[in-house]
């Protein structure tokens, strides 16, 4: 059975699940390039207010396929730098896709899954599930961005240690971490990640989508330059209809419907 990233709707979310059951949902280049397909409709779809990103059974992802790496090393060295382009593709359109992303983790998620889950705007995760940047066990280093989204999380220290000593850390510790945003029972990520999508898909996208876009640059800038965004995006959704519906709505005691 080959590896695919599976589709399907739940009211205004997209799900999408990585199929690769006989690798543990290990990723690749055909998920990749089926990762960056499916946000590229969902962001021009009104009718999809998030989307979902799990793993089929009772994992996540186990990452790469050891196997399809053992036989890259025998290939020339731009076949896996292409195959880490698609993947760091997948990535970046995920971190500018102007709609919820939403990582129901259950089971593992480890290396690049792991980092998979990172790139994604909340992370709901069962209690038992398990992530791991197991790379340097393998002599190798991170990709997907996980070193990336790790540093801007956590303590450099914290960080050096996830990565260089390649331990599993459960998802209750990522939870006091700030890292999971919603722990729940093993086997309901997925509900409970469609609950969470619920709440979002009910808020305003143009505001939604000024929050992300903030959210993202608000390491590179200066107080000066965040302060001068800030007020772009406020001023451009204020004069936006749905601040008409929301703060009418709010006047009124009433559950403001925003297009």
């Amino acid at each position: 059975m080959n590896a695919e990233l599976k589709r399907h709707r739940v009211g205004r979310t997209l799900v999408l699940t990585i199929s690769n059951p006989q690798h543990r949902n290990a990723l690749g280049p055909e998920l990749y390039i089926e990762g960056v397909e499916a946000l590229n409709l969902a962001e021009s779809s009104h009718e999809l207010g998030s989307v979902i990103i799990t793993g089929e059974g009772s994992l996540f992802s186990a990452g790469g396929n050891l196997q399809r790496l053992q036989a890259n090393r025998q290939q020339d060295p731009s076949v896996q730098a292409q195959s880490l382009d698609a993947l760091h593709a997948w990535i970046e359109t995920i971190r500018a896709f102007p709609k919820p992303v939403i990582a129901a983790v259950e089971g593992a998620a480890a290396g690049a899954g792991f980092s998979l889950a990172l790139a994604c705007d909340l992370i709901v995760a069962a209690r038992d599930a398990v992530f791991a940047m197991a790379y340097s066990k393998l002599a190798l280093s991170p990709d997907g961005g996980g070193s990336w989204s790790l540093s801007r999380a956590l303590p450099r220290q914290l960080v050096t240690e996830l990565l260089m000593c390649a331990e599993r850390i459960g998802a209750p510790r990522l939870a006091e971490l700030g890292v999971v945003n919603r722990l729940c029972e093993p086997g309901e990520a997925l509900g409970e990640a469609l609950a969470l999508a619920e709440q979002l898909n009910g808020g305003a996208p143009n505001a939604l989508a000024s929050i992300k876009a903030i959210v993202n640059e608000a390491d590179q800038n200066s107080l000066g330059e965040h302060l001068a965004l800030e007020r772009a995006h406020f001023v451009r959704n204020l004069h936006h209809p749905n601040a008409g519906r929301g703060i009418e709505a709010f006047l009124a005691k009433q559950t403001p419907r925003f297009e």
